[in-house]
């Protein structure tokens, strides 16, 4: 049986809101405490640390991690399928864990490539050893704020199409940027060089503000935790959300509860306050409308 090559770290990009944290053992790592909140095992005692207080506020919190990773599951499943969509970027992908997006997208299409990217070397570095096991899968190492966006980058552009639609996924990640990093701007220069008939598939955490005073106050609580313990971790309104969108045109339901996204059936439960921080939607760049001379 044939060894799976030793792990390459390379030095992380340097345009997001902190360092990424890599292999330091000392500091809380976002992908690492997700992968923790998974059942997974590449993470560290801090990393352990930082989600057990989180989970002393919330402690359904791992009941959101499941949740998100379902939802992705059943958008690309409806992109890679029903859309006929062949190309996918995976932004934001951090650690390997069960069932990864190519192994998704290629069930349903073999012939799809799915580029992840992630912006810290050691999520870079088990990615590459452990997801591209096919000539249709790689894990590039790059940062979603780069100048000119990943669509200029050649490292990414090597292995798409621009003449046909992609897929993209920004799930869990614009939560983790600052306010003056501009996601927003970030997204809608990504949303400019995306081909005509592509999708956006984005995730984040969410706070409602007056319309819902209990779920408001956990999101307060919530993001006082992430804040603390790694650096980021905002919830944000529906307006904020919204702007992630601009350009596009929202699929039913439109921007909702995670789990009111391609329901799997009807759920014989009440939605957990924890289940509540967050919403998800699915954007599509409709193809400009043909206009002829003199019309």
């Amino acid at each position: 049986m044939s060894r799976p090559p030793a792990l390459r770290l390379e030095s992380g990009p340097s345009t997001g809101v902190t360092a990424p944290v890599g292999v330091d053992t000392t500091r809380a790592s976002v992908a690492r405490v997700y992968d923790y909140s998974l059942g997974g095992k590449d993470n560290y005692d801090v990393d352990r640390v930082v989600f057990e207080q989180i989970v002393r506020i919330a402690p359904r919190q791992r009941d959101v991690s499941r949740m998100n990773r379902r939802w992705l599951h059943r958008v690309v499943r409806y992109l890679a399928g029903y859309a006929g969509v062949g190309q996918f970027v995976d932004i934001g992908a951090g650690l390997p864990t069960a069932l990864n997006t190519h192994e998704v997208a290629q069930l349903e299409n073999p012939r799809a490539t799915v580029v992840y990217v992630d912006n810290d070397p050691l999520c870079a570095a088990h990615g590459r050893a452990l997801l591209e096991r096919n000539d249709r899968t790689h894990y590039v190492l790059a940062d979603f704020l780069e100048a000119g966006t990943l669509l200029k980058n050649p490292d990414v552009l090597q292995y798409l199409e621009l003449d046909r639609p992609i897929g993209v996924l920004v799930c869990g990640l614009l939560h983790h940027i600052g306010y003056r990093s501009r996601p927003a701007r970030a997204m809608r220069e990504l949303i400019e060089r995306l081909p005509s008939g592509s999708y956006v598939a984005v995730t984040n955490f969410y706070d409602p503000g007056s319309e819902d005073p209990e779920i408001h106050r956990l999101a307060r609580k919530l993001e006082e935790a992430f804040t603390e313990g790694v650096g980021s971790g905002w919830y944000r309104t529906r307006t904020e959300h919204l702007e992630y969108f601009e350009g596009l045109e929202l699929l039913p339901p439109g921007l909702v509860e995670l789990d009111d996204w391609w329901p799997l059936g009807r759920i014989g439960r009440d939605r957990l306050p924890e289940e509540r921080t967050m919403r998800g939607a699915v954007g599509y760049k409709r193809p400009a409308l043909l206009r002829f001379p003199g019309a």
